[in-house]
């Protein structure tokens, strides 16, 4: 079958569900994979390839004017973009004529079922002017790729291989392939979240999980130089990449704690440095995430309630004090070998696992407070000199990149 006739049928699943605001959720959708597209041309080096989208009924079909280039090749790049829930490679029958699809189900279909041993047909009839109901075209389809092929039964309930037909308005397409998609919804239609980013298993997740449900996400990573290297700040921006092959452009800040930690460490009891060191960290997430020119509606962290000693709900309550905007923890009821089942779902898993100086690892005390009271930590806190401006000097010397 030449490839000229090949397409991608994208399924989506919730947005169907979205009523009036539906197609604004279609058109996002559509944007975010024109921009999925031009990402994977760019990395190919293949600028002239030019693929046409259209979307009627729930599905979108993908094109490509270019009849060299093998469609399934975006399959990998299409299955990422939040919101398709199938990517099915099909063929495009031209013309509505039942002879040509039985035609074409032997060409295409025939080759598929060698060494299988059930396979059933469905038919999908959107056009109601086909002068065939679906139970009548499955019925011909599956009855002449049954007599044609050994050895093979027919199951409607259970079959090793199932057959699609779509009658559309916009063409006949069949199939009998499905990759499954990434599923959510479209990036950016759920709000804009600041993802506190490490270089460990934890938050890469979190960001997915987050995204997933719509929300167009940047990222905030914490330094320590000299005591942190290049390298480790590299590794995160490597996740943060991993993430975006999901979610789109993302924003990746960078902020240096490096005098903050070495007052933490010259005025503070070494048990509650991780504690004190959370609380600066999320009070200049808060800040940045809060400030007209970036403008973020919630944190989003990797926290798993009582994994580490700063992860107790007593850590939590004190770390997170006074922090005027909603908190995302996707991860909080997850334990650890669920959240690295989904990192290594998601790819970020062998980039967590690298070596990497981690600025809170740093200073970590032998035996760190696990049950913190307020008035001890602000007892503590209060013993650094110029709190905020160790703060506001952090905040300006932030450092940005798009990935």
């Amino acid at each position: 079958m030449h490839n000229k006739s090949k397409v991608l049928l994208l399924k989506y699943g919730e947005i169907v569900l979205k009523g009036l605001n539906r197609k604004s959720f279609e058109k996002l959708l559509g944007e975010n994979i024109i921009n999925a597209l031009r990402n994977y041309k760019n990395k190919s080096g293949r600028k002239d390839l030019f693929f046409k989208i259209e979307r009627e009924q729930s599905i979108m079909t993908v094109r490509c004017e270019d009849i060299n280039f093998d469609i399934e090749d975006i399959i990998p790049v299409l299955t990422k973009v939040f919101g398709i829930v199938a990517v099915n490679p099909a063929v495009e029958i031209a013309g509505k004529n039942i002879e040509k699809i039985k035609e074409t189900a032997l060409e295409y279909i025939s080759p598929m079922l060698e060494g299988k041993k059930s396979f059933g047909v469905f038919a999908k009839r959107s056009d109601k002017s086909f002068p065939l109901k679906s139970p009548e075209i499955a019925l011909q389809v599956g009855d002449i790729l049954f007599e044609n092929n050994k050895n093979i039964k027919v199951d409607l309930k259970n079959p090793e291989v199932w057959v699609a037909v779509e009658v559309r308005n916009n063409g006949v397409f069949m199939h009998a392939e499905k990759h499954r998609g990434a599923g959510g919804m479209p990036s950016g239609s759920n709000g804009r979240g600041l993802l506190l980013l490490s270089g460990g298993i934890d938050s890469p997740v979190a960001g997915y999980m987050t995204a997933r449900r719509g929300m167009k996400i940047s990222a905030l990573h914490f330094t320590s130089e000299p005591y942190t290297s290049e390298r480790s700040r590299e590794k995160t921006i490597k996740l943060a990449g991993i993430l975006s092959e999901y979610c789109g452009e993302i924003k990746f800040y960078s902020v240096c704690l490096t005098e903050i930690q070495e007052s933490i460490r010259k005025y503070c009891r070494e048990d509650y440095a991780v504690i004190l060191l959370r609380r600066f960290m999320v009070r200049i997430a808060g800040i940045i995430a809060g400030e007209d020119k970036y403008n973020y509606d919630c944190l989003i962290t990797g926290e798993s309630l009582g994994q580490v000693a700063s992860q107790t709900i007593e850590a939590v309550k004190v770390i997170y004090d006074g922090i005027n905007m909603p908190v995302f923890r996707p991860c909080i009821g997850l334990d650890k070998y669920q959240i690295i089942e989904m990192a290594e779902k998601i790819g970020t898993y062998e980039t967590s696992v690298e070596p990497y100086d981690d600025c809170c690892a740093l200073f970590t005390p032998r035996h760190p407070v696990t049950k913190p009271k307020l008035g001890r930590v602000l007892g503590e806190e209060n013993r650094i000199e110029d709190i905020q401006g160790l703060i506001d000097r952090a905040v300006a010397e932030i450092r940005c990149e798009i990935l």
